[in-house]
C-alpha cells in the first residue's frame, strides 16, 4: 500500500482571540502530539505553526502569516495536515490511513472477511468497519485484533459468533 505523505491531522475549527490565532480539533491521538510539530500543511501549503495551547480536543496555534482574526476566519473548516517525515512513531504504531484499504483475514483459516473500510472513533475503543460479503464491526482491541501489518497491507482478526 502507498503511504501519503502528507497525512490529515485535523481542521480548522474556530479563530481563538483577536491576534490571529486558529483552534485546531486535533484528529491525532492527542493534541500534545501535534504540538511538536513546527511546521504543518494546509491546502498543501507548508506553514509555520507555534503552539499556543490546549483545549481538550483542540490545539490552540499562531500560524507564520496569520497575524488577526480575519486572515485566521479565512482558513476555517480547512484540513490541517502533516508531514509523515516529522513524526517519530513509537515502534509499533501506525498511522490509521496507513490500514485503510487493508485486507482483513480470519486469524483460524487465512480466510478473507473483507476489507478495512473505515475506523469509528468511540469512547470504548475504535471499530474497524470491514467489508467484504458482508459487513463486520470488529472492536480493535487485542482480543479480537491478532496482528495489524501496515506495511504489507494485512490484518488478522479473530471473528466470533454474531460479528
Amino acid at each position: 500500500m502507498e503511504k501519503q505523505q502528507l497525512i490529515e491531522a485535523g481542521r480548522v475549527a474556530n479563530t481563538h482571540g483577536v491576534a490571529g490565532a486558529v483552534k485546531i480539533e486535533v484528529w491525532l491521538d492527542s493534541p500534545d502530539f501535534m504540538k511538536r510539530f513546527g511546521r504543518l500543511y494546509i491546502d498543501r501549503r507548508e506553514v509555520k505553526m507555534r503552539p499556543v495551547g490546549v483545549q481538550k480536543n483542540f490545539l490552540i496555534a499562531k500560524l507564520e502569516g496569520v497575524e488577526d482574526v480575519n486572515a485566521a476566519m479565512a482558513l476555517k473548516g480547512k484540513t490541517v495536515c502533516i508531514n509523515r517525515a516529522d513524526a517519530k512513531l513509537p515502534k509499533g504504531t501506525f498511522f490509521l490511513q496507513d490500514i485503510i484499504g487493508a485486507q482483513v483475514l480470519n486469524d483460524e483459516d487465512g480466510s478473507l472477511v473483507g476489507m478495512l473500510t473505515d475506523v469509528i472513533e468511540t469512547p470504548a475503543s475504535r471499530i474497524y468497519v470491514v467489508k467484504g460479503a458482508r459487513e463486520h464491526l470488529i472492536p480493535a482491541v487485542p482480543a479480537f485484533i491478532m496482528s495489524t501489518d501496515p506495511e504489507a497491507g494485512m490484518i488478522r482478526v479473530k471473528l466470533i459468533e454474531g460479528m
